[in-house]
């Protein structure tokens, strides 16, 4: 009897082990389908994988990679051609548009939710940058536009890398630096400077760069400090020249980039130095605040500050 009751157990055993497949410590089988094909089984990607046909990429897409792409689904299409007041018929003929938008998308490595480097510069396929931060639980990306698309579902598995579906498609820049601050009213002034010193040649060139851009108000506080007009400040080009060029690094350097506590080299061959709490030190020991940080252009980032930073005489 008791022979008997352990060739049961022994028995039962070896049976609940292959119903489990094994223990838990077998791998999970890898997946079959490419990311095209996965994008090609759900009807929310439809015009995802339209667009992909059009611009000859579904063949790079079904390749080895590994790739990461972020995937629009249809809303986020339909909200496109709303904004660019485009038929979709329109976009999917525009193949230069329709390439250059959906190789923003893709990043030629596998980056699971987990690895997304938060807050700093990613660089996809199609060149320029977005960056992408944590909201709550979710993540959010900014784009080269400075437009905002969440990620709405992660880790979408591939054999051939991983898609994270978006509910806005992302642009890429289309601005330069000199070009984004034109655009904002409040740094006129620093247009105006960046003109009479004729820096705006080099400001919209490749770069990268990364700007402290002073505004309005910081201007008109440097002036009463300085004891000058407008007029004298830029009719001083050399002096002018030295001071816009020490707001500039010769880098792209996001917020959570910067190195805190550390020497930066400015394009004026002086350095500054930022604290924890986003305070500029210039040479001078004047300090200037970071207001506003990670404004996004075909080549660099701006951040905004409070005051005027100043070489060393």
């Amino acid at each position: 009897m008791i022979n008997w009751f352990k060739r049961f157990l022994a028995v039962s055993t070896l049976t609940a082990l292959a119903a489990c497949g094994g223990g838990d410590d077998d791998p999970a089988p890898a997946p079959q389908r490419n990311i095209v094909q996965v994008a090609q089984s759900d009807a929310q990607y439809s015009v995802l994988v339209e667009a992909l046909t059009a611009a000859d990429l579904s063949a790079t897409l079904a390749g080895p990679g590994p790739y990461t792409v972020f995937a629009p689904t249809n809303a986020a299409f339909t909200a496109l051609l709303g904004e660019l007041g485009m038929t979709k018929e329109q976009l999917l003929a525009d193949k230069p548009l329709l390439t250059s938008v959906l190789t923003y998308h893709v990043l030629s490595a596998k980056v699971p939710k987990a690895a997304v480097p938060l807050g700093k510069t990613i660089r996809p396929l199609q060149g320029g940058a977005f960056k992408i931060d944590t909201v709550g639980t979710g993540l959010v990306i900014t784009d080269g536009r400075n437009r905002t698309s969440n990620v709405i579902t992660a880790d979408i598995a591939a054999s051939n890398g991983v898609i994270h579906s978006i509910d806005k498609v992302l642009l890429p820049p289309n601005q330069t630096l000199v070009e984004a601050a034109a655009a904002n009213p409040d740094f006129s002034i620093l247009v105006e400077a960046v003109t009479a010193a004729d820096l705006a040649g080099t400001l919209s060139g490749d770069g990268p760069f990364t700007v402290f851009a002073p505004t309005n108000a910081a201007f008109a506080a440097l002036l009463e400090e300085l004891q000058l007009t407008k007029a004298e400040l830029l009719a001083d080009k050399a002096t002018l020249t030295e001071v816009l060029k020490y707001h500039v690094v010769g880098a792209q350097v996001l917020k959570a980039e910067v190195p805190v506590a550390t020497p930066i080299n400015t394009l004026a061959g002086q350095t500054l130095t930022i604290d924890a709490g986003f305070k500029i030190t210039d040479q001078a020991g004047r300090k200037a605040g970071i207001v506003a940080t990670d404004v996004l252009a075909k080549n660099g980032v701006i951040h905004v500050i409070d005051k005027v930073i100043l070489p060393a005489p």
